[in-house]
């Protein structure tokens, strides 16, 4: 039923779409959250958006950055970087774009309801020079800052103040015009917002790049069923699937006229544990949190069997990890990503000189409908913490409700599976948003669980201004030592990125996982 009623709604799309219209369908298991790219720093919200917004800086097809929506920056000062702003950008209403776009862009993104201000976090001021130029003035020197700005999506002054959208709305307390509609200088306009069901974009005719596409029209549709996802990859209703289901991946690949596209991922998939509330907020200990004793998290570590997840549960797409960076970001070191072995009786122990010999109840929070096999490895690890006496309910959902619990500002969670992508690609965009303390603006907004380590907070601000590559390397692997000693949060796996496309339909994968758009050609 679920799949006859998808073929209807694309038999009433295409009788609206002119016949000779390149249209490009494809599908996911989750939706974006909403249209406001402040809401939200996960990696198909910001992607999806990116084909409406664009930022200063972006990323080629190999990620390395190049100008966007500034033609070039320069420092004119050690904490003084300025951007010169391309001329002739016109909003998608017609309107220019200008520096105060840009100046009132970072007021809004560094606001107290902003969940992307990691992105600006080393920036003190921007200052309007002209309206085609913008300074940027640094708490203290940051000489990866371009790089920082590639996931920092400007937006348009005069249209979020008319629609009274100037503050960013949080998710699931209130809403504004920009939860629902898109203003963008992007290559893509937004036709259709249907939240859980389907977003339609169109073609942006006024875009100031030269089209590497030859798309008049996007259909992005969630099908949330594995099979549906696949039957109308397979039926032809869908071009392509952003997420094919491990199971399915050699099925598919056999198929004529239909191609899997594959590569490593930058992302880390990791368990954290929230070490900072006196009590859990989903537990059966009462009083107290064990998630703060050392010797708990470290049993929860030891029990877990990390190769029999990627082996079984994911089907060999991922690679075991014990660093919170993978190969591919800058920082990582090789020596340092060797996990413990189980190791279920010292775990015990462990448990049992922490005061838990009988074990505790713990709520484990998962999406399952965002990562490879995200609700089957949450099961799989609750069976493997049942061996040490550690209940764990299993409590998945999907992305929109669980990064509204789990993420800035709510924090409610106890104990949760999560992932991440560096944005600038570099170690120290995880240490900034993750690893650090919480509470200063722009800094360990990430940080789910609350880990702090005064060593740590030390260190971030030290490795974002070193211009001496051997010694911001030994501060990284310091940090990386820190936080496996402390086992301030356990790193699972990287996953391998899986599509599957018509052999009509050409596209880029970068190693972020993105999908943009602007390089989608139908043939």
């Amino acid at each position: 039923m679920l799949f006859r009623s998808l073929l209807l709604s694309f038999a009433i799309v295409s009788a609206a779409t002119p016949a000779n219209a390149a249209v490009f369908k494809w599908a996911n298991d989750g939706d974006v959250r909403v249209m406001d790219p402040y809401t939200l720093d996960e990696t198909v919200q910001n992607s999806f958006l990116a084909n409406i917004y664009e930022p200063l800086v972006r990323r080629d097809k190999r990620l390395a950055t190049e100008p966007a929506l500034a033609v070039a920056w320069q420092q004119t000062s050690p904490t003084v970087w300025r951007f010169h702003l391309r001329p002739g950008v016109k909003w998608q209403d017609g309107t220019p774009f200008t520096a105060d776009d840009v100046v009132f862009s970072f007021q809004r993104i560094t606001g107290k309801t902003s969940s992307m201000s990691a992105n600006v976090s080393s920036v003190k001021e921007a200052r309007r020079i002209d309206d085609l130029t913008v300074d940027f003035e640094t708490k203290a020197p940051d000489p990866i800052l371009p790089g920082e700005f590639a996931n920092w999506a400007i937006m348009p002054k005069a249209w979020l103040e008319k629609n009274n959208a100037a503050e960013v709305a949080i998710v699931g307390t209130s809403e504004n015009f920009a939860h629902r509609n898109a203003m963008g200088t992007g290559p893509f306009k937004l036709a259709l917002r249907e939240p859980d069901r389907r977003t339609v974009l169109e073609k942006n005719p006024g875009w100031w790049d030269k089209p590497e596409h030859n798309l008049d029209r996007v259909e992005f549709t969630v099908i949330a069923s594995a099979a549906t996802r696949v039957a109308a990859l397979l039926s032809g209703e869908i071009d392509m699937i952003y997420a094919v289901p491990p199971q399915d991946i050699d099925k598919i690949g056999r198929i004529p006229g239909i191609h899997i596209i594959q590569g490593p991922e930058l992302r880390t998939i990791y368990l954290g544990m929230d070490q900072a509330r006196d009590e859990l907020l989903f537990s059966s200990v009462k009083g107290k949190n064990p998630f703060k004793d050392e010797r708990v998290r470290r049993a929860v570590a030891l029990a877990i069997d990390e190769p029999a997840i990627t082996s079984r549960v994911m089907r060999g797409q991922g690679r075991p990890t014990w660093l919170m960076w993978g190969p591919g970001v800058n920082g990582y070191a090789a020596a340092q990503d060797k996990r413990p072995p189980v190791d279920v009786a010292r775990a015990r122990a462990l448990l049992a000189e922490a005061g838990y010999p009988d074990g505790f109840q713990v709520t484990l929070d998962c999406p399952n409908d965002r990562y490879i096999a995200d609700e089957a490895i949450c099961t799989a690890i609750a069976s493997m913490l049942a061996r040490i006496n550690v209940k764990v309910d299993v409590f998945a959902r999907t992305k929109v409700r669980f990064f509204g619990d789990v993420n800035y500002p709510n924090y409610r969670t106890s104990f949760y599976l999560i992932g991440w992508t560096p944005s600038t690609y570099d170690a120290h965009n995880v240490i900034r948003t993750i690893l650090a303390s919480r509470g200063r603006p722009g800094i360990g907004i990430t940080n789910d669980g609350g880990f702090s380590n005064k060593r740590v907070d030390e260190l971030e601000p030290l490795i974002a201004t070193e211009l001496d590559p051997g010694k911001r390397q030994a501060m990284i692997e310091e940090v990386a030592r820190i936080v496996q000693d402390e086992v301030g949060f356990i790193p699972l796996h990287q996953q391998r990125i899986t599509w599957a496309a018509r052999d009509n339909i050409e596209l880029t994968q970068p190693a972020d996982n993105t999908f943009p758009m602007r390089w989608v050609q139908v043939k």
